[in-house]
């Protein structure tokens, strides 16, 4: 390697020292982190201890190699802190240690059946400047990621229950076991816990704080407003028949067009519970409550039945929409007259067209189809 004249060793020199400066400083604030802090006090379980056992070596990693740039600038500011001006052994010697591998790092020794009669007895690794911050870099970020994610977690869950534990305090009265076990949860494995899962149970940790005095406060709205919490109840029966009407025709044209197991059978339990409505004279807040819950949960039976007969149809029509898809796809490569192609494409029209319609068949018909396109695209531009 040539050497580079003194001016360029000294911008060497500070370039590589700005950088180890500013590395430094990152890995001081890494060792702060709260996740850094958080796995260092909980001992990891789980699935946070599978991303530790590869995270941990890697930020060790990190140091040490810090500690590597920082010796090899040492060596380096040290040859260069006298005259300012640099002889050719000097220029040589600073170049190689700022441009190439020249840190000893490990030595190992070669077994004898791996080496030949005149080679060397052992290997020696050196590492430079630039491949160790080329390393650093590439390391850093799934370490950052990681106790990033492990904060987050934590924070989620200390912001979600924050309102829930402030009711609890106000109250005086302790909390659910569902906090307590979600707590123990995310202090020794919170990269177990989605986003979405935290939310969950933090709602349903804070519906069941909420949950009595939300009754208490409802029954007191439905006797403050008892007429309008009949005429309510008289609209969400008239929404129940009309669903249970649409769930039978949607559930009606599914058995006529596809092939279907048997759909579950729920009876109308319109009648019954308009009659029970008809029967309430008194003002009953908690047997309307109970009824218009009753009213609901049937709504939402008719709209699930509605929606698997639908999804029936929706999967068939979407198949077919497929199919045509890949039809155009054929044409615009040339292929729509290639015969098995075209036999391909029939068996799956035909399959599509059936009344009823065998959509596990369709399905794989399709998907031959779109197979057979690909092999013939890749033998065609192969």
């Amino acid at each position: 390697m040539t050497a580079l004249s003194t001016d360029e060793i000294d911008r060497e020199i500070a370039s590589r020292t700005n950088e180890v400066t500013a590395m430094s400083t990152t890995l001081v604030e890494l060792d702060n982190h709260p996740g850094l802090q958080h796995v260092r006090r909980y001992p990891p379980q789980g699935a946070t201890a599978r991303r530790w056992a590869e995270v941990e070596p890697a930020l060790t990693a990190l140091w040490e190699d810090l500690g590597r740039m920082t010796t090899i600038l040492e060596s380096a500011r040290t040859l260069r802190s006298g005259d300012s001006r640099l002889d050719d052994d000097e220029r040589a010697e600073l170049t190689r240690l700022l441009r190439e591998p020249s840190l000893e790092v490990s030595r190992h020794r070669v077994p004898f059946a791996q080496r030949n009669l005149t080679g060397p007895g052992e290997t020696v690794v050196y590492v430079g400047l630039a491949d160790t911050a080329d390393r650093m870099r590439a390391a850093y970020p799934a370490v950052a990621e990681f106790l990033d994610h492990v904060d987050a977690v934590n924070a989620l869950i200390a912001t979600g229950l924050a309102p829930a534990q402030q009711k609890l305090d106000d109250a005086g009265v302790s909390g659910p076991e569902e906090i307590a076990e979600l707590l123990a949860v995310s202090a020794t494995d919170p990269l177990s816990l989605s986003t979405a899962e935290v939310e969950e149970r933090i709602r349903a940790i804070t519906a069941d704080i909420d949950r009595r005095s939300a009754e208490l406060a409802e029954l007191a709205a439905l006797r403050e407003n008892w007429g309008t919490a009949l005429a309510e109840a008289e609209s969400e029966l008239d929404a129940l028949d009309a669903a249970v009407v649409a769930a039978a025709q949607i559930r009606a044209e599914a058995e006529q067009k596809v092939i279907t197991g048997p759909f579950p059978v729920h009876a109308d339990a319109t009648a019954g519970l308009r009659a029970e409505l008809t029967a309430l004279t008194v003002e009953d807040p908690v047997a309307l409550r109970s009824l218009r819950g009753r009213i609901g949960a049937a709504l939402r039976v008719a709209h699930e039945d509605r929606e698997l007969a639908q999804g029936l149809l929706d999967r068939r029509a979407e198949l077919k929409g497929r199919l045509t898809a890949y039809q155009a796809k054929a044409a615009r490569l040339g292929l729509s007259e290639d015969r098995d192609l075209m036999a391909s494409g029939g068996i799956a029209s035909g399959l599509l067209a059936r009344r009823p319609c065998d959509l596990r068949a369709a399905t794989r018909a399709v998907a031959d189809y779109q197979q057979m396109i690909a092999e013939l695209q890749e033998r065609t531009t192969g």
